[in-house]
């Protein structure tokens, strides 16, 4: 039968609306901080297909909305989540002038692939969930168990006071007050190519400053040098580095690391009073973010700096844990994410097996918080996300929304 569906829907499939409703929900700015401007058509959407959307703000002005599929009431619930919100498109235009790609928000098909900001993260994902909702409707199935979705705003970082995965904080508060049901098996659709991840690192971003006393360059004797106690501190955590490397490793996401992403310092002509750097620390599924910190602060404790030195850290990026992000991870042999896994290679032969997300997304906070477990899957490449490159393959898109189908099927169970 799966077979026999799984051509029916490909028969069924109206791809120009599915292309359509992607290049649409690109044309809704949503730069972090600007979640409401996609809301309207997301509430216009998820109407239309009888899942009684809601909306309320988990910030003033930024909407998270959510809705929900009855199905006969004896199935399982399976939810589908996403991010509303872009990074930035500062440089875009200036990238792309006089080219059809100038408008980020104009969503040009070219050779393929659909170009614009969030194609890949997310809006296609969001974009193939909801279509995929309307095409077992075309195809007449009728789920046994509940669809919901959950889009939400404030995943990404990078502008002013946001990204602190506020929007996902509120949508756990109210699946534990009971507003918004329970889910059994979550698929949140930041771009995996259509693979199934079921682990992703963590990680922490910690901020340096290390302060001395300037002095001018004919009397360094009076100074007290940041920049030289930097040095020592900078082949301190490239120890420590080296230290992880050769540590235990994840099968799915590999090694731990420490990666110093800035330096800024020094003075002009005069021994360098002030010395900042930031860094960020990966960790593996099974890792402890309060161990991972200690331990990287006893390696800054135990550097020997000249006296007057001052060192301050400080830890800005707290997500679903004070000092950053919780790594996390399901069984790579559950048996939901397998199941996932074929659907997808019913559809997209090469895709569907299951690795590891080399980035950090809000997962924890439902495997974590409510224990639901929960999967990344969905269509585009990650390596383009953030990037002037964005865009996501057409065929792969389409694919995605067919194993959706499939897989809300195979999950929920139908009347037929």
């Amino acid at each position: 039968m799966s077979c026999d569906l799984s051509q029916r829907l490909l028969d069924l499939q109206d791809r120009d609306a599915d292309i359509a409703l992607l290049q649409q929900a690109l044309g809704c700015e949503s730069v972090t901080g600007n979640e409401a401007n996609f809301a309207p058509f997301l509430m216009s959407q998820m109407g239309e297909l009888g899942l009684a959307p809601k909306s309320a703000e988990f910030l003033p002005g930024r909407p998270n909305v959510w809705g929900r599929k009855p199905g006969s009431g004896d199935g399982p619930t399976l939810m589908f989540a996403g991010h509303t919100d872009t990074v930035h498109v500062r440089g875009w235009s200036e990238k792309w002038a006089g080219t059809v790609k100038e408008d980020p928000f104009a969503a040009p098909l070219i050779n393929g692939e659909i170009w614009g900001r969030g194609a890949c993260d997310l809006k296609g994902g969001i974009c193939a969930s909801l279509a995929a909702m309307r095409l077992l409707e075309r195809a007449g199935v009728t789920l046994r168990g509940d669809v919901t979705y959950a889009f939400i705003g404030d995943e990404e970082s990078g502008e002013p006071g946001t990204g602190v995965s506020a929007g996902v904080a509120d949508l756990v508060t109210r699946i534990q007050s009971g507003e918004i049901s329970t889910p059994d098996f979550a698929v949140y659709v930041e771009p995996t190519c259509l693979d199934v991840y079921t682990a992703q690192i963590g990680f922490f971003i910690a901020d340096v400053k290390i302060t001395g006393t300037s002095a001018y360059f004919g009397t360094p004797e009076k100074g007290v040098d940041a920049l030289k106690a930097t040095h020592a501190l900078l082949a301190a955590i490239w120890r420590h580095q080296e230290e992880l490397a050769l540590g235990p490793k994840h099968d799915l996401v590999g090694p731990s690391n420490i990666l110093v992403t800035e330096i800024k310092g020094g003075g002009y002509i005069a021994v360098p009073g002030e010395c900042e750097l930031s860094l960020i620390r990966k960790l593996r599924p099974g890792e402890d973010l309060d161990t991972a910190v200690a331990a990287f602060e006893a390696v800054i404790d135990a550097v020997a700096v000249e006296e007057g030195i001052k060192i301050r850290i400080s830890y800005p990026a707290g997500r679903d844990h004070p000092y950053g992000g919780s790594p996390v991870e399901i069984a790579p042999d559950h048996g939901d994410a397998l199941s996932l896994g074929r659907c997808i290679q019913d559809t997209h032969e090469a895709r569907g097996k299951i690795a590891g997300a080399p980035y950090w997304s809000e997962t924890p906070f439902l495997v974590n918080q409510i224990g639901c477990p929960a999967v990344y899957c969905a269509p585009g490449d990650i390596s383009v996300a953030h990037t002037f490159e964005e865009r996501i393959n057409v065929e792969e898109y389409l694919a995605a929304i067919r194993a959706y189908a499939l897989f809300m099927t195979r999950y929920c169970g139908t009347n037929e």
